[in-house]
């Protein structure tokens, strides 16, 4: 129950000071764990979300595919 208070405290603090368009009252959420689209996958080397190499099981985002394609046995053409 104190936390609620002092945290309620705090943003009526905060908006006090920065206004109260500056201040949203937020809550910690966990992420939705997503089946389909960017969001789906992460790079299994850095993390990061968005454009994947999934060929051969790869799973790794086209800056780390960069990175390791040499040591992988791949070859630039062109």
């Amino acid at each position: 129950m104190k936390k609620s208070v002092a945290g309620k405290s705090r943003l009526v603090e905060l908006r006090k000071i920065y206004g109260p368009k500056h201040v949203k009252k937020t809550t910690p959420i966990q992420r939705v764990k997503r089946k389909f689209g960017v969001g789906a996958r992460r790079c299994s080397l850095c993390g990061s979300y968005g454009s994947h190499i999934r060929t051969y099981g790869l799973n790794l985002c086209r800056q780390c595919f960069r990175e390791k394609a040499v040591k992988l046995g791949f070859k630039k053409y062109g």
